[in-house]
C-alpha cells in the first residue's frame, strides 16, 4: 500500500476543492473519447486555456528569459504554449491508468542502460532510477514495471490535498509501492532500496535547502540526496526518462548509464547535464513553469 504524506490528509481549502473538482470534472468529461484523442484535447485545453488561467505563461517566460535570454520571441511563444500542453497530457495520462500504460508499455527503448539494469535485477542491486518533468515521467517506470523489474516510485506531495490524494491513488494504479516525500515515506523507500529495489525519484525539483549546481547553464539549488543515498546503499544512479514522441501519445524510454560513483556533488552536477542535454533537445517537454532558478 502507499504511503500518504500527511499533507494528503489536511482539509483542503476552498480553492483547493475547486482545483480538485474542475479536473475532475475535465476528465471525466472527456472519458468517452478515444484515448489518443481524449490526451490530445486535453493537450489543447492546457495549451490554450490552463496554461494562460493559471498563470503559466508569465513564468515561462521568466524563465526563458533567465537562462536563454537570446531565444526568437516565436519559439517562446511556442513554449507558452506547448509547456503547458505537455504538463495537462501527462496528468491527463496518469489519471487514465491502463490506457496510459498500455502506451508506456510499448515504448521503444533508447541508451545504453538496460543490459545494466537487467543485470541489477538480476543480481539484487539497489537502484535509484532518477528522472524529471519532461515527457512523462511515469512512461518510464510503467515500462519497467512491464518487464518484470521490482520497481517503487518515491514521490513529492502536491500542495493541493484534495488533488494529491486522487494523484496518489492514480500513480498507485500505474504500480505500487509509491511511498511520499517525508520522514514515515523515507523510513518505507529505504527499506524496500536495501532490499534490492529500484526506487524512481524526480529530481529537478527546486530545493530550498539544496547545494547550488550548475543546471542550464544557471546555479540553481539542487538536492543532492539522490547521490548521497547511492553512495551509502552502493546503488546504481541511472537517468532514466520517458520523452514524448511527435505523435503526443507514445513514449521513448532513454536509459543511461549509471553516473560513476565520487562525491554527491559531482555526481549530482552529472545529473544535471544528463537533463540538460535533453531539455535543450526537447524544450517544449520540460516544465519550464517551475521555479527552478528562484532565491540563488
Amino acid at each position: 500500500m502507499p504511503t500518504v504524506d500527511k499533507l494528503s490528509a489536511t482539509r483542503p481549502s476552498w480553492r483547493h476543492w475547486v482545483q480538485d473538482r474542475f479536473a475532475a470534472a475535465l476528465l471525466t468529461m472527456l472519458r468517452p473519447l478515444p484515448y489518443d484523442r481524449r490526451i490530445r484535447t486535453i493537450g489543447w485545453l492546457g495549451a490554450n486555456l490552463i496554461g494562460p488561467i493559471a498563470g503559466m505563461r508569465a513564468r515561462i517566460r521568466t524563465n526563458l528569459e533567465y537562462v536563454m535570454p537570446g531565444l526568437p520571441e516565436s519559439e517562446v511563444a511556442h513554449l507558452c504554449r506547448q509547456v503547458p500542453g505537455n504538463m495537462a497530457r501527462t496528468m491527463a495520462e496518469i489519471f487514465t491508468g491502463a490506457e496510459f500504460l498500455e502506451r508506456a508499455r510499448a515504448s521503444t527503448i533508447e541508451g545504453t542502460g538496460m543490459p545494466i539494469l537487467q543485470a541489477a535485477h538480476r543480481d539484487g542491486r539497489p537502484v535509484l532510477l532518477v528522472t524529471a518533468h519532461l515527457g512523462n515521467y511515469d512512461a518510464a517506470r510503467g515500462y519497467l514495471l512491464a518487464q518484470g523489474f521490482n520497481v517503487a516510485g518515491f514521490y513529492m506531495p502536491m500542495t493541493n490535498p484534495a488533488f494529491n490524494t486522487r494523484y496518489v491513488a492514480a500513480i498507485s494504479r500505474i504500480g505500487t509501492p509509491v511511498f511520499a516525500r517525508g520522514r514515515e515515506g523515507l523510513t518505507h523507500m529505504l527499506r524496500f532500496l536495501r532490499r534490492g529495489g529500484m526506487v524512481g525519484m524526480v529530481v529537478d525539483h527546486y530545493m530550498e535547502h539544496g547545494e547550488l549546481v550548475d543546471f542550464m547553464g544557471k546555479p540553481a539549488r539542487t538536492a543532492l540526496s539522490a547521490a548521497e543515498l547511492a553512495l551509502k546503499y552502493n546503488a546504481l544512479l541511472v537517468p532514466v526518462y520517458g520523452i514524448r514522441n511527435p505523435d503526443g501519445v507514445s513514449f521513448r524510454v532513454r536509459i543511461e548509464d549509471p553516473v560513476p560513483h565520487s562525491d554527491p556533488q559531482t555526481m549530482t552536477a552529472a545529473l544535471n547535464q544528463s537533463l540538460e542535454a535533453l531539455v535543450r533537445t526537447h524544450m517544449d517537454q520540460w516544465m519550464w513553469s517551475h521555479r527552478r532558478w528562484k532565491n540563488t
